[in-house]
């Protein structure tokens, strides 16, 4: 590369919940992805945290806005101004010159060509000299450790913000694998309307967030219960503020029926699948990988409707960054992998 190379490389998980940034094999840009900006100008005010500060808490001045919907850009402006932000953010060597961006971002392995070409267009309006694409499960199996080009099948789930990929990798490529519209913001989305239904209160998507992330859960009977989660809000009749305890298990009952679409499409994956992958699967499992992976019980769920062993990748959060980051560092070994 030599003392005045100016090429900076960066892997991208361009998530619809957060986007994260790996720069010289670390993570230095770790950020809910969502812009505020102003509503007459279009001028960005805020990116990443300071933006989720102000979501849902803003004057009709300033809008806050998710770009990405389901997997996909939703708002091509608005990724761009979030990219471009988000670049800047991580540290270049003090050069005076700007330097060219080599850029490997990760996509859902269910994206058309249309939204292929949006991810890029982005990326190179960002400031991208060269941008390659990885397909999620395939990034979520590399961050999870496991050997991508071995002649044996591997399995990941990779449940994100907008979308869950469930795919077999094996020798490289992607044997079968399905991408369902079932993820975090459907799990939000399910917290809010169980609470309004069952407690006649109203709770903002923020709110909804934590008390996913706080007791989230995908069986009724955990082994470690957590505390109950105290919400107070309005009620719906009288506007007067209302508490309630929420426990786990009416979330497991909330969050049900998308966790059974869940199933279902994992089954619809293995019944699709080569018998002599089955067996690798049978033998060394299944891996989760994504925020959605953190939701309790999940493994035993999808375990006990299998069969099959279930395991969570090592800081499941972060696995499809890394995987990202890994094949940016062996971009020429791993070139089959790109789009």
């Amino acid at each position: 590369m030599g003392l005045f190379s100016l090429t900076q490389e960066l892997a991208i998980d361009l998530g619809t919940a957060n986007t994260l940034i790996i720069h010289n094999g670390k993570v230095v840009v770790d950020e809910p992805s969502i812009v505020a900006v102003d509503v007459h100008t279009g001028h960005l005010i805020a990116v990443g945290e300071q933006a989720q500060k102000m979501h849902e808490r803003t004057n009709p001045n300033i809008k806050t806005i998710r770009p990405l919907k389901d997997g996909v850009i939703a708002d091509f402006n608005a990724t761009e101004l979030m990219l471009r932000s988000l670049i800047k953010k991580v540290k270049t060597s003090g050069s005076l010159f700007a330097p060219s961006l080599r850029m490997v971002i990760c996509i859902p392995s269910g994206s058309t060509n249309v939204e292929i070409r949006a991810v890029r267009d982005s990326a190179e309006h960002a400031g991208g000299r060269e941008v390659y694409m990885i397909y999620e499960p395939m990034a979520a199996a590399l961050g999870a450790g496991l050997d991508v080009e071995a002649p044996e099948g591997h399995m990941v789930i990779d449940i994100g913000g907008g979308t869950s990929e469930i795919a077999c990798i094996s020798l490289g490529g992607i044997v079968c694998s399905e991408s369902i519209n079932v993820a975090g913001d459907v799990f939000t989305t399910d917290i809010q309307t169980y609470v309004r239904a069952q407690h006649n209160i109203r709770i903002g998507e923020r709110t909804a967030e934590a008390i996913k992330c706080s007791i989230g859960a995908a069986v009724a009977d955990l082994q470690e219960e957590p505390e109950d989660f105290v919400v107070t809000a309005p009620n719906m009749l009288t506007a007067l503020p209302q508490t309630v305890s929420l426990s786990y298990s009416e979330i497991a009952y909330a969050l049900d029926t998308s966790l059974v679409k869940l199933d279902e499409a994992l089954m619809k994956v293995l019944e699709s699948m080569p018998p002599e992958l089955y067996t690798d699967i049978v033998r060394s499992g299944i891996y989760l990988a994504g925020g959605g992976a953190l939701i309790k019980g999940l493994d035993r769920r999808l375990n006990e409707k299998t069969g099959i062993p279930v395991h969570v990748a090592e800081d499941p959060l972060r696995a499809i960054v890394r995987g990202t980051g890994i094949a940016l560092k062996n971009i020429n070994r791993f070139s089959f992998l790109m789009k």
